[in-house]
């Protein structure tokens, strides 16, 4: 766009340098020998100038062709979700989720053999040896006002809930409906799978699916809502609970070494550009 007014500017110019060299010969013809003479002289110093003029315009017409290339492989690049590029406008912050984002490797998933479930070992298994098990170490971690089986120690039976995906207040009864708050792997088990995890050995696999900073408890039928969906196909319905999901993810993928499919870092990056100073989460493995 700026190249064309540039080139309407330099062309009006121009058209008015070839109307004066005109008017010049006109006089030319009706006036004395020296006065043709001149004209002639005045006429070559107009070539000249106009030759000048030329040049300049082609220079700012390459540099806008450069400019415009520039441009379409930015777009390119958004396009084909290579995490590399972070979006017009905006700039991450050392440490930021955006940032490690770029880090993360683009591939296709990767699902041969299909995913199970049992490759993840058995479910809420007590894998820091504290005698309980991981579920009711999450619960009580993330609920208030819990209280638990006297006769195990473990096991919660009541508490509220903050959900972190829909910001509603949860009350949880485990004897009238123990699946109304569940577990969710903030990256599912069969998306770690299909990318990487199925090179993994059994320990590491155990220890993923048991990671309580890949943990929360959440509300049951948004859990079963998200499934095993990836940021492309699913995010938190409270948009402000967007950017500290897609950041866990994000640094979960990276101290996992896990990749990134292009249609999953795309939706990352778009959610990320909206919080570009959003610290990466889960990078370090809890105590």
């Amino acid at each position: 766009m700026g190249g064309q007014v540039r080139t309407s500017a330099v062309g009006a110019v121009l058209r008015g340098r070839v109307g004066q060299a005109g008017s010049v010969g006109q006089a030319g013809s009706v006036g004395q020998a020296g006065s043709v003479g001149r004209a002639r002289s005045v006429g070559r110093m107009r070539v000249v100038g106009l030759a000048l003029l030329l040049m300049v315009a082609t220079a700012l017409v390459a540099c806008d062709s450069v400019g415009d290339e520039t441009g379409a492989a930015d777009a390119g690049a958004a396009a084909d979700g290579r995490p590399a590029a972070t979006g017009a406008g905006t700039r991450a912050a050392a440490g930021s989720a955006l940032a490690l984002l770029a880090t993360l490797p683009v591939r296709a998933e990767d699902n041969s053999p299909k995913y199970q479930r049992e490759e993840f070992g058995t479910p809420w298994s007590d894998v820091d040896h504290n005698g309980c098990d991981t579920r009711n170490d999450i619960l009580r971690r993330d609920l208030r006002s819990t209280t638990v089986r006297r006769s195990d120690g473990c096991t919660v039976l009541t508490g509220e809930l903050n959900d972190p995906y829909t910001t509603r207040i949860i009350r949880f009864d485990r004897s009238r409906n123990a699946s109304a708050v569940q577990i969710d792997h903030v990256v599912p088990l069969a998306d770690a799978w299909r990318t990487g995890a199925l090179d993994w050995t059994d320990a590491q696999r155990r220890q993923f699916a048991n990671d309580p900073e890949n943990l929360l408890a959440v509300d049951g039928p948004t859990n079963q809502r998200k499934s095993d969906h990836d940021a492309a196909e699913w995010l938190p319905p409270s948009p402000g609970e967007q950017c500290p999901y897609i950041a866990r993810q994000v640094g979960l993928k990276s101290r996992y070494h896990l990749w990134v499919v292009a249609a999953e870092a795309k939706a990352m990056r778009a959610v990320l550009q909206k919080c570009s100073a959003q610290p990466a989460l889960g990078t370090t493995a809890a105590r």
